[in-house]
């Protein structure tokens, strides 16, 4: 296992005493591995990179990764930094909200990605960003609903919602019916080439599973401008979705026209954790496609054939065009792959350490807690080493191999691995607690 910060390598072990793991997070959370600093009004950045990596745009907000990060926080304990940031996203997309109306009115085409809510923005004073960009995002939207009816779900009442979020809940679901979100082709978690994927259709499914329980336990409708929303309609978008995950799974993509057809993506493992969408047998192939087929010595592919941060890529993009969107043009960026050179990323290990963990507290298989701890470790290991010039202990994006030797790319530390990494701490504690009961 390869593990770049030499103090994280002493304190590693194959099997952890609750005080091991203690001892662990005590080192990371002296050396900020945790720290995370979001702009006054709450959203996070996607990197805390300083001024000299702006170029990579990782200043900006994006939708998904705010939710993923503010959901990390949320279960945590960290209970006011995620009512801060979902307010604030409220405040973002009731500000665009005409963006949702004038598709749902058929004023604006959908297939205009330009023309969608848009899910990168400047989060220190929520404009939209004039770059052209693959905002159809169908995942990033489903993240912001789910996470939303969830929170106000917790809360236990039904006066929790304020009319602007019910108005804003109902324009949701209208926006995912007008645009026939079962069969939309979207650009997904990887902002690529627009396809029907599983990943992006999954997170949707979950969030009118939310938007149903909410209006079941607080027996409350939706209604907008344009009507309203009951309960019959939310099954029926909620049943759509659900026979086409059915038809594609364990696949992300079964399109066969322009390239599109992918077998194994690791974007699928979130419809495991955290949004439940997937289980059992169902979730076992997923994570056993990912185990096979994608994972590598030093993280997780995305998918097979992905040419983001290739082999050598510095060599190919100058510094303005390494992030840049490649989702109309991916051929230009594929011609330099070569076959198994495809970076690895540190997003991943993470969330399948947590799922493993979720297995053993379930089934107490001593197996599940040996895979919980591995991809824990290879987590750890993950993790920046002390000569490393972004810092050490902090949580990379990713690695790519560059002469021949496999680096961090420039984006450390991206907050959505951190969240990830806080995630697998948690539940490896829990799963800890178990073993010395």
């Amino acid at each position: 296992m390869v593990v770049h910060n030499h103090r994280i390598k002493t304190l590693m072990k194959d099997i952890y005493t609750v005080e091991d793991l203690e001892s662990i997070h005590s080192l990371l959370s002296t050396n900020g591995t945790f720290e995370f600093t979001p702009y006054p009004n709450g959203l996070f950045p996607a990197s805390l990179s300083d001024e000299s990596q702006s170029h990579t745009g990782y200043d900006n907000v994006w939708v998904r990764d705010n939710v993923h990060i503010a959901y990390a926080h949320h279960i945590n304990g960290y209970n006011a930094v995620t009512q801060k940031n979902v307010d604030t996203l409220i405040r973002y997309f009731i500000k665009h909200r005409s963006r949702f109306e004038r598709i749902i009115t058929g004023e604006a085409d959908f297939r205009d990605v330009m023309n969608r809510p848009h899910v990168r923005f400047r989060g220190t004073d929520l404009t939209e960003l004039g770059q052209k960009w693959p905002h159809a995002q169908n995942d990033a939207l489903g993240y912001f609903l789910w996470f939303l009816t969830m929170l106000r779900r917790g809360q236990g009442v039904r006066h929790s919602l304020s009319d602007e979020e019910r108005g804003l809940i109902a324009l949701f679901v209208r926006y995912f019916e007008t645009i026939e979100y079962w069969h939309d082709e979207d650009s997904g978690h990887w902002e690529e080439v627009a396809k029907v994927e599983a990943s992006s259709i999954g997170v949707v499914v979950a969030a009118l599973r939310q938007v149903k329980t909410l209006m079941i336990e607080s027996d409350i409708t939706f209604e907008d401008n344009y009507g309203r929303i009951d309960l019959p309609c939310v099954d029926e978008l909620i049943d759509k979705g659900t026979n086409s995950l059915e038809n594609i799974l364990p696949f992300e993509c079964r399109q066969k026209e322009r390239g599109c057809l992918r077998l194994y993506d690791s974007a699928l493992l979130f419809l495991i954790f955290p949004l439940g969408v997937i289980r059992g047998e169902m979730a076992d192939r997923v994570c056993d496609n990912v185990r096979e087929h994608l994972l590598g010595d030093y993280g997780i592919r995305r998918y097979i054939g992905d040419s983001f941060w290739a082999g050598n890529y510095r060599r190919y993009f100058s510094i303005g065009s390494r992030t840049a969107d490649f989702s109309d043009n991916i051929a230009s960026r594929d011609s330099i792959l070569k076959v198994g050179e495809e970076a690895q990323w540190c997003l991943f290990d993470p969330v399948m350490s947590v799922i493993y963990g979720q297995k053993y507290l379930e089934s107490r298989n001593t197996e599940d807690l040996e895979q919980q701890i591995f991809h824990f470790n290879r987590s750890l290991g993950q993790l920046t080493g002390e000569d490393s010039s972004y810092g050490g202990f902090k949580c990379p994006e990713l690695y790519y191999l560059e002469n021949g030797t496999y680096v961090s790319n420039e984006t450390v530390p991206l907050l959505w691995t951190q969240a990830n990494l806080m995630n697998a701490f948690t539940f490896m504690k829990q799963s800890l607690c178990q073993v010395t009961i």
